[in-house]
């Protein structure tokens, strides 16, 4: 794997005034090699989503900087930052996000009309992402014409249509079945190993965690590796993805 293309340096992020201060993250700190494959799990409010946005620049940390592709983002303009996240941050949700008017195609080629790309082009890179996520026979299909699986693999062709730099997943399989889940995974899978995407999935699933290179844990603001949860106990049953939350 190559140099980091994520790093975290002693990222907080608290929301709200003195009477009502709530710190989702304290002095994180992460690191993620171009090619890594993280699994981020944690409880429901320990700042695994806020992270994610973090990295995607949608939100700014309290203090600390947020590094991606050797860009601190804090020196991003808001004009800025629209251009930079088209071109680094593939964005993938639970809840698929699609655009329901919109056909399949039209979902995929959604980002890419912020491009400077002709049609042709903009065609060619459609067609691919559709193909990459086997759904080339569906491209003509509206989202309530898909199952969820087809659903999230349209969105998966969405977030990496512009080839971006990181792929952040947000409860990817959250809303599916378990075979759907699989499939999703496997995808992800193929993503990472076939075209060197990197990826920053957060999970509750530890069978999803199980897909990823390595694990981290987010609990009361803090970021933990397996290995230091193992030599401190923090975490509980989290220090491996085969154990339950």
């Amino acid at each position: 794997m190559s140099d980091p293309v994520v790093r975290i340096e002693a990222v907080s992020k608290v929301y709200g005034g003195d009477r009502l201060r709530v710190e989702v993250l304290s002095e994180t700190n992460l690191e993620v090699a171009g090619g890594d494959f993280v699994a981020l799990m944690g409880p429901s409010g320990s700042g695994k989503t806020t992270l994610l946005n973090l990295i995607a620049a949608v939100d700014r940390p309290t203090s600390g900087r947020v590094i991606v592709a050797g860009q601190d983002t804090s020196q991003l303009n808001e004009s800025a930052l629209a251009p930079w996240r088209h071109r680094h941050i593939g964005y993938i949700f639970q809840l698929y996000n699609l655009i329901p008017v919109l056909t399949a195609y039209e979902n995929v080629e959604l980002p890419l009309t912020l491009s400077r790309l002709s049609s042709a082009d903009r065609r060619a890179k459609v067609e691919t992402a559709l193909e990459v996520v086997s759904l080339t026979d569906r491209k003509d299909h509206y989202p309530r014409e898909l199952s969820g699986g087809q659903e999230q693999r349209v969105a998966i062709a969405r977030a990496v249509v512009t080839d971006p730099t990181v792929l952040l997943a947000d409860e990817p399989t959250g809303d599916l079945d378990a075979e759907s889940a699989e499939g999703v995974l496997r995808l992800m899978e193929r993503l990472n190993d076939e075209f060197g995407k990197t990826i920053i999935m957060v999970t509750h699933d530890p069978r999803a965690a199980k897909h990823a290179h390595r694990f981290l844990h987010l609990d009361k603001g803090k970021l933990w590796s397996d290995a230091e949860e193992a030599a401190t106990g923090v975490g509980g049953s989290a220090s491996s993805p085969g154990s339950e939350e």
